[in-house]
């Protein structure tokens, strides 16, 4: 099946923000250039003020909200209190869906590694394993009021995912024909795995921890888009962020990050039980990707996610051959996508 894509033209600046810029910023210290910035997956739009030497992000939100009740204020000020870098907020207008936020700049985990030496990409991936042991250790000593605490990668949610990627990748993008038996066998298979991730123990996840979501930022590495944080299970971070989409690691770096990882949260468990939860953790984490790589290129028309398919597919490929009890759902999806063969 051919899929025909079409390109989104760029958008320019909203009257909106250039109303709220004037207001607000540019009548009391000059002129004041707005930026366009390349925004991720969601309906979020972001745009750089710069004025001089100074700098800061815009946020617009597609609707109104109120501060008080926004997830994003709320689990940055519960981020920032575990010790996590995150953006100050600087202004806030709920009216008109508008947050300005600090500038991280535009230093990524994902452009750091471009050029990085090997030991410096150790002490990043070490660093960004460490924040999320403190983050998972702290939000279980400390009180748990947030909205983030009340909502979990339950069997319904991890399900839901599952369908999605059927939804947008395997039929939508690959143009699969699934027979009625192919609908059972994933329908079944994909419960099985929703319910064993949903029965391990929670904690709380960013839900989005990869390499564009970390920024360096006075030398340190700063979370940004943990809107979504949830509860789920204590490998989903860690393999957002080690069988990343955007980014090729060497398996041996994945395997040393794991175990690093295992001995300080679950030094009692057996490495091979840990390595399951994390390889099953992966594969959901994957085949969710493609879902939404699907739904970016055909529904938004937005093909440029279309590049990261080749690496998510490839490992999603290595850890579904690992374990003869996913065979079924194997061997539907192989006959499918070839590249998971």
């Amino acid at each position: 099946m051919t899929t025909r894509l079409k390109k989104k033209p760029a958008g320019g600046v909203p009257p909106a923000v250039r109303d709220y810029v004037r207001a607000r910023f540019a009548e009391k210290s000059g002129t004041m250039e707005i930026a366009p910035m390349a925004g991720d997956a969601s309906t979020r739009r972001y745009f750089r003020l710069i004025q001089g030497p100074k700098t800061r992000v815009l946020a617009l939100y597609p609707e109104p909200f109120n501060p008080s009740e926004m997830t994003f204020t709320v689990i940055r000020d519960l981020l920032a209190s575990y010790g996590v870098g995150v953006p100050e907020i600087i202004e806030v207008d709920g009216e008109r869906g508008i947050l300005v936020l600090e500038d991280l700049g535009d230093l990524t985990l994902q452009e750091i590694l471009k050029d990085a030496e090997p030991s410096e990409i150790t002490d990043l991936y070490r660093e960004a394993v460490d924040r999320l042991v403190v983050v998972q250790e702290a939000a279980t000593r400390g009180p748990q009021k947030a909205s983030c605490f009340h909502v979990a990668f339950d069997i319904e949610k991890l399900s839901w995912e599952l369908h999605y990627f059927a939804k947008h990748f395997l039929e939508g993008l690959k143009g699969a024909d699934l027979s009625a038996e192919d609908r059972s066998t994933l329908g079944e298979s994909f419960h099985r795995l929703a319910e064993e991730m949903a029965s391990w123990p929670r904690v709380l996840c960013h839900r989005d921890f990869h390499s564009r979501n970390l920024m360096r930022h006075h030398g340190s590495l700063y979370w940004i888009d943990f809107q979504d944080a949830r509860m789920g299970p204590s490998t989903y971070d860690l393999a957002s962020l080690l069988r990343d989409s955007y980014v090729d690691l060497p398996e041996e770096f994945v395997d040393e990050r794991a175990e690093e990882f295992r001995q300080r949260t679950a030094p009692g468990e057996a490495k091979d039980s840990f390595r399951r939860r994390f390889d099953l953790t992966s594969a959901q984490r994957n085949l969710k990707a493609l879902g939404t790589f699907g739904y970016m290129a055909l529904v938004r028309e937005n093909p440029v996610y279309l590049q990261h398919i080749p690496r998510t597919l490839q490992s999603a490929r290595r850890n579904l051959h690992r374990y003869p009890e996913l065979g079924s759902l194997l061997r539907v999806l192989s006959r499918h996508v070839e590249e998971l063969e």
